[in-house]
């Protein structure tokens, strides 16, 4: 039996029942550990709270039943395309500021380790009901294991006048809070909780670790296929502005907390619609607010004014854009529309024609799509965390997950490892995107390491230093093995567009190929007009926009 597990033969007949600041909650033993699903950590956030700061729930007497997951924020479902791939369960009700545990030792104590989880979902879809996201084998290993729900979409994300920003990260931050005057009371240790996400998710732990308000919070964090990031407030106010258009009435908390809920919610996808990572477009996003998130995320944790001491596990998958481009065929198109898609990613990541260029020669047996993918994944992902890991040497962690989905032209996309960190992989939701058969070797390398790391602060490589070694999990006939220098290549090629950028910005002025009268095509040198550039990227949104995971 792993350290840490229950019995599951002493507990079969008695539920487990703890305490938290507001009642008594009763759980369930499943699998021998303690599970408990619905705990509310903060109030419904509708009628006078709707977007607003969360507040405190109200207290109950007696036991409240913890069996069943709590309701889930306000969301979209996913388009058919994407629902093959992605589940995402619904359950109704207004109280959806809640959270779950997993615990081996459900009392005070055992001083556990914790892991707190950020879902994914591109801020607007998800939950903590996902069944990929079960924490039970974490806890069989000894980790406290929470995942919360949080507002989405406007009602997370909206910029309104007159209104704190960022609530659905004010609501994350109330979790933690949760997790800090409580866990102990599930076995856990306020003293050594990692926040993970991935994503959405990931995005959202770099934002709290950067957090002022946040600090003493936590200890370690896990970022996957997600920077630190943040919007400018005018491209949020922008989705907001449009949303007000289309529904006639005024871009204010107040007007919008009037309208149906299932009409927002319609609207807001009309809206975005058109987002994608590949091709940008409108969406929603934490944005700097002056107090929850005072300055962008990565530059506070880069410059050190932010957690300098916490431990850090970062990585991506190896074909990450796969699962953006290929549920809506738009990885053919890009195919087809060759030199002008290229031109187009130019545009997106705001480089000049040696960076796809260059690319090409670093791998010219590759499609026009590999190649624009590989380029806005490194612009979007790996880039930043690689500075990320560069700004903190011997306390961040970086991993390359590269097993490929035995489903057709998927690879080693997007959110593809989650199935094996928590080692779900023989659920049939992990199999939508894995395929049936996953490696369960591979799940027990990815999960031992991400145990060790919330255990210990070492996964069980070696940390980020001038040789850059990263952990690769599930390259061919490999289940993990440290490579040093992976990618170095690729980011050479941005480091030298950013110091051309910079010697003809002295002379010129920075200028973006969108708005140029004419961007050179990246391999050939013709001049693609930037009204072209504009024509291409509606062109792909409207074939395949989809929003991030």
């Amino acid at each position: 039996m792993t350290a840490g597990q229950a019995n599951p033969g002493t507990r079969a007949c008695q539920d487990p029942v703890t305490t938290t600041p507001y009642g008594l909650v009763r759980g369930r033993y499943e699998n021998g550990v303690a599970v408990f699903r619905g705990i509310p950590y903060a109030a419904p956030p509708f009628g006078p709270r709707r977007f607003r700061p969360p507040a405190p729930p109200e207290p109950w007497d007696g036991v409240r039943d913890a069996g069943a997951f709590g309701p889930t924020a306000p969301k979209p479902p996913y388009s058919e395309a994407f629902a093959r791939y992605l589940s995402d369960p619904v359950v109704g009700g207004d109280d959806c500021l809640n959270l779950n545990v997993w615990t081996p030792e459900p009392g005070p104590g055992a001083r556990l380790p914790v892991v707190v989880w950020f879902h994914g979902g591109a801020l607007t879809r998800g939950s903590s009901a996902v069944p990929v996201y079960d924490g039970r084998h974490f806890a069989r290993d000894g980790v406290v294991f929470v995942s919360i729900n949080y507002r989405l979409g406007v009602e997370g994300y909206g910029v309104f006048p007159g209104v704190p920003a960022n609530p659905g990260l004010r609501d994350q931050l109330a979790a933690l809070r949760w997790v800090h005057d409580s866990i102990g009371g599930f076995g856990g240790d306020p003293s050594q909780v990692t926040l993970a996400g991935q994503s959405a998710g990931a995005i959202s732990v770099g934002a709290l670790i950067a957090a002022p308000q946040a600090q003493g919070l936590f200890r370690r964090a896990v970022l996957q296929s997600g920077p630190p990031e943040a919007f400018e407030r005018d491209k949020v106010r922008r989705m907001v502005r449009r949303m007000a258009n289309r529904l006639k009435v005024p871009a204010t908390a107040e007007a919008f907390a009037a309208v149906d809920r299932d009409l927002l919610l319609r609207t807001q996808v009309e809206i975005g619609r058109l987002s994608s990572p590949v091709l940008g477009g409108p969406a929603f996003g934490i944005v700097i607010d002056g107090d929850l998130v005072p300055r962008h995320p990565l530059e506070a944790l880069v410059d050190g004014d932010a957690a300098p001491d916490t431990d850090l596990l970062l990585g991506w998958t190896r074909d990450e854009y796969r699962l953006w481009l290929v549920p809506g065929g738009l990885l053919e198109r890009v195919d087809r529309l060759g030199a002008v898609a290229l031109a187009g990613a130019m545009a997106r990541c705001h480089c000049g024609p040696e960076v796809p260029r260059g690319y090409r020669s670093l791998r010219p047996e590759a499609g026009t799509a590999e190649t624009v993918g590989q380029m806005v994944t490194d612009h979007l992902l790996r880039l930043p965390l690689q500075r990320l890991a560069e700004a903190r040497p011997g306390a961040s962690y970086v991993y390359e997950f590269a097993w490929p989905s035995l489903r057709p032209g998927l690879g080693a996309c997007h959110a593809l490892e989650l199935g094996f960190v928590f080692d779900t992989g023989d659920t049939s939701d992990s199999a939508r995107l894995a395929g049936d058969g996953a490696p369960q070797d591979l799940a027990d390398a990815m999960h031992g390491a991400w145990v060790r790391f919330a255990t210990t602060g070492d996964p069980g490589w070696e940390p980020w230093d001038a040789t850059h070694p990263v952990r690769v999990f599930g390259e061919v006939d490999r289940i993990s093995y440290t490579e040093c220098g992976l990618r170095d290549r690729e980011r050479a090629l941005w480091s030298a567009d950013a110091r051309r950028t910079a010697e003809a910005s002295e002379d010129a002025g920075e200028s973006e190929a969108l708005s140029s009268p004419a961007a050179p095509d990246a391999l050939t040198g013709r001049p693609v007009r930037g009204t072209e550039l504009r024509a291409v990227v509606r062109r792909l949104r409207r074939a395949g926009g989809v929003s991030r995971d």
